[in-house]
């Protein structure tokens, strides 16, 4: 499957230093080969999913949209499905933070 970055995923990974650069590399090729690694969320994050990993002692959230089962079963070849990757960040305002940028993604 191939990886979708949104602009505030974007933005976190440029600003990290390279070592957690490459981890969050990692881990998006862990998540691409296997989209139900994470976590599904319900009620206003319903689709959205979340893969939780370590770094130097701290956890790491990085929230994701698999493809739906609909988009699987049309028959689409799977290197051509797209995971949109949302945000990657400390669990410190993440989900406030996700919540917003989905709330202004939906209204534009």
């Amino acid at each position: 499957m191939t990886p979708n970055y949104k602009k505030p995923f974007s933005q976190f990974v440029k600003k990290a230093h390279r070592p957690l650069q490459l981890t969050i590399e990692d881990e998006v090729e862990v998540v691409c080969n296997n989209p139900e690694v994470g976590q599904a969320k319900v009620a206003d994050l319903a689709g959205i999913w979340v893969h939780k990993f370590k770094f130097n002692r701290q956890e790491y959230l990085m929230a994701y949209r698999p493809p739906t089962e609909a988009q699987k079963a049309a028959g689409i070849d799977i290197e051509l499905l797209l995971i949109d990757f949302y945000q990657v960040g400390s669990h410190e305002n993440f989900y406030a933070e996700l919540k917003m940028y989905l709330k202004a993604e939906r209204k534009s």
